[in-house]
């Protein structure tokens, strides 16, 4: 059962976004929770909220109105426990512990944190770099961020951003060996190769079309991005890398890309958090913080 403060706050936000999946991921909860709740409402009511179908949901006039009130009677709330900013702050301190992997964690998440701590001090960060999918219970990981799929249940994730995968070689490469003019003539050149660690099998090469191959002319070979991005911009074969670790050297003209009308569809980053238990304020802020600025087009992580 829910209150009626709790009814309320889930129709405003499922009135923001165009399905009950997106609220419930905006409220750590799940989409039954939603559709439960919104029934309740039009069940006290009497009226419907949404017009529903298989893909989106769509307010009613009478939803918009009802809306529209449940927001000035939520902000009378908010209003009665706006003194108690004391008790606010002693949410928004402790400890938050965050993984990721190496490369985001250096190029797309310290920025970020360190906006962070200078407007909340006393909020105390435990990043662990890894590029294993941590166990949230084990290393005490309030939050995290993957490039990739989140196919755990355990975890409530919230895609922020699309990073393309370029194929990429120096230009000096490209002198030695010409410019590859199909993916197959990859198996002719120097590359590079990705081990997974989960696996520990090398990482295909993903186009478009669902075309994948593994280069079988591999001339260097690591378990770690960064080390790879080295090694093709020491020549030693082109290798296909995210665009937030080439795109800095590709505008510096170190890296020219290749086959780009065979590039694969983006792959999406993530958010995410432990399904089990209440998020605490704290937690809430970063995570909201986080959203912002990774979902911001106009964000360029370091290089």
């Amino acid at each position: 059962m829910f209150n009626r403060i709790e009814l309320l706050r889930i129709l405003c936000v499922a009135a923001e976004t165009t399905s009950f999946r997106e609220a419930a991921t905006r409220l750590g909860a799940s989409p039954q929770t939603v559709t439960r709740a919104i029934k309740d409402l039009e069940d006290q009511f009497g009226e419907p909220l949404f017009h529903r179908s298989t893909r989106h949901v769509q307010i009613t006039a009478f939803g918009e109105r009802l809306v529209s009130q449940a927001r000035e009677a939520l902000a009378g709330l908010d209003q009665l426990f706006h003194d108690h900013g004391s008790k606010r702050e002693e949410e928004l301190a402790g400890r938050i512990g965050i993984t990721a992997a190496r490369s985001i964690g250096r190029r797309y998440l310290l920025p970020v944190l360190a906006k962070i701590a200078q407007e909340h001090p006393r909020i105390h960060f435990d990043m662990r770099l890894s590029d294993h999918l941590t166990d949230s219970v084990e290393q005490q990981i309030d939050l995290g961020v993957r490039i990739g799929f989140i196919r755990d249940r355990r975890y409530i994730a919230r895609a922020v951003a699309q990073i393309p995968l370029l194929v990429v070689g120096t230009p000096e490469l490209l002198q030695r060996h010409g410019t590859p003019p199909t993916v197959e003539a990859l198996h002719q050149v120097p590359t590079t190769a990705l081990i997974d660690n989960n696996t520990g099998r090398v990482w295909p090469w993903m186009f478009s079309d669902g075309v994948q191959i593994q280069p079988a002319n591999a001339a260097f070979c690591t378990d770690d991005q960064e080390n790879e991005l080295a090694a093709v911009l020491a020549g030693l074969g082109f290798g296909q890398l995210p665009s937030y670790l080439t795109d800095p050297h590709v505008r510096a003209g170190r890296l020219v890309p290749v086959l780009q009308d065979q590039a694969p569809p983006p792959w999406e980053m993530f958010i995410y958090r432990p399904q089990q238990g209440p998020v605490s304020p704290r937690v809430r802020l970063v995570h909201d913080l986080l959203v912002q600025h990774l979902s911001d087009p106009s964000f360029v992580p370091q290089a």
